[in-house]
């Protein structure tokens, strides 16, 4: 007994340096993620600032491109007005000259056609006249010196002839007159007619002055636009180049900056390495411990088989002797007992077994001797599941006994049957340790030494 005492001090102290160990390994785990999730936050942070530095360059170039396309769009819209302005002057100023010119030569071919008309009619008249003269000269000459008898007579009819001439001559005058009247309305009226063409001409030409003005003006504003344009490009291309000079300064201090949180980053993904092959260690202990609690348990299954196929052979030996005791006529027949578990068995072996199952008069500080091998099964499964974060069952003081994973049978073999094979795989989350192996023989661990360190480990959790 107390070589058993210092063991399970031993064990308690073993248990409570594990449990350091471990609670060190976490906070140090817990540390090294936070600090991980600080430099991919810093990391995230400087890509941002990366990818936003981006947006803006792509914008400003954007812009860039779009003020040399209105530039651009607005030197070739000044041109095309200009050379629309300058084409459509120069179509008028043909035009007039063009009009000018024709209203000219008409006016000049009805002053030649009229001049021609009567200077050709004056011609005509006095021509006739002269032949008229020379002709009544020669006939009165003829007439003379061929009568000179009849010169009385010949007076008269001359006077009479002359009279009707010069009646003649007179209405032709008034004709001709006439004619001159009308022709000097139609000077008149061709001089009125080139006045009013020349006002016309001058108001074109001050019409022409005006635009030319206007022209000028605009080609002033136009070279004005055009300097003001050419210094905001200048201004802007010289705040582009600032901010593209500083741009490239803050991308080479962000390069920097991400090489060194790169180079921190290289340095915490080896930290983290060191973390993970630590926490691989201890997963790796963790998973020792398991299997341990595992070979523990199926030592714990075995005993409770064992230790139930003794007590119905003991119990069906008793029965028997008890029975052919009776049969001898020694004693009384005994009770009907059931040996095989039916469910409406009244009197069984199985309701013997299930009473092992109970915690009754049970109080704290149990020695773990002191339990029954089911009692030891529920409390390794209790640990197993407080020590996988399950939550921990209550069992009843009524329930069932638990049903063996497999059951060895008379001639030596494992036979596996029930629910509880699922149990394995509900407690363990690190690993499943195999029940038999690939020749179907049972794996079957040092009784005595399991035993042993189950002892100290239930006296560990009891303390």
């Amino acid at each position: 007994m107390p070589s058993k005492g210092k063991d399970k001090k031993k064990g308690k102290n073993k248990g409570k340096d594990k449990k350091k160990v471990i609670k060190a390994d976490e906070s140090a785990v817990d540390r090294a993620k936070a600090s991980a999730s600080l430099w991919e936050a810093r990391l995230e942070v400087t890509e941002l600032s990366r990818i936003e530095y981006r947006d803006t360059s792509r914008r400003l170039a954007k812009s860039n491109e779009e003020l040399k396309k209105q530039q651009y769009k607005m030197e070739k819209d000044t041109m095309s007005v200009l050379s629309y302005l300058k084409k459509q002057d120069q179509e008028k100023d043909n035009m007039l000259k063009e009009n000018l010119r024709n209203m000219e030569r008409k006016h000049q071919e009805t002053l030649r056609r009229l001049e021609g008309k009567f200077f050709e009619e004056k011609h005509r008249l006095e021509q006739e006249a002269e032949k008229k003269i020379i002709m009544l000269a020669e006939r009165a000459h003829h007439e003379a010196i061929a009568q000179l008898n009849h010169a009385g007579r010949a007076v008269f009819k001359e006077n009479v002839y002359l009279q009707k001439a010069l009646a003649y001559h007179l209405k032709e005058a008034d004709a001709l007159q006439k004619n001159s009247q009308k022709l000097q309305k139609t000077q008149t009226f061709l001089l009125h007619q080139k006045e009013i063409n020349d006002l016309l001409v001058k108001e074109k030409i001050m019409q022409f002055t005006q635009q030319r003005l206007q022209i000028q003006t605009l080609q002033k504003k136009v070279v004005s636009l055009e300097t003001a344009l050419s210094c905001m490009t200048r201004e802007f291309e010289a705040e582009v180049l600032k901010m593209q000079r500083q741009a490239m300064i803050e991308n080479q201090a962000g390069q920097v900056e991400i090489d060194k949180l790169q180079h921190l980053l290289q340095m915490k993904d080896r930290e983290m390495n060191r973390v993970k092959k630590l926490a691989k260690n201890i997963l790796d202990e963790r998973t020792e411990v398991e299997s341990f609690f595992l070979d523990a348990l199926h030592q714990v299954k075995q005993q409770i088989l064992l230790g139930r196929k003794h007590y119905k052979k003991v119990a069906q030996a008793a029965f028997n002797f008890k029975m052919r005791e009776a049969c001898a006529g020694r004693t009384e027949y005994p009770q009907i007992r059931t040996f095989d578990g039916k469910e409406h068995s009244t009197n069984s072996v199985t309701q013997d077994l299930m009473e092992a199952e109970k915690w009754t008069d049970i109080q704290g500080n149990v020695d773990i001797e002191d339990l029954t091998w089911e009692q030891k099964e529920k409390v390794l499964r209790l640990l197993f599941a407080k020590m996988n974060g399950f939550v921990s069952r209550k069992y009843s003081q009524s329930s069932r006994p638990s049903v063996p994973d497999y059951v060895v049978a008379d001639d030596g073999e494992t036979k596996e049957f029930g629910d509880d094979s699922k149990l394995q795989d509900q407690t363990f989350i690190t690993q499943q340790v195999p029940i038999s192996d690939s020749s179907g023989e049972l794996m079957i661990p040092n009784i005595q030494k399991e035993s042993q360190e189950s002892d100290i480990i239930l006296g560990t959790a009891n303390g």
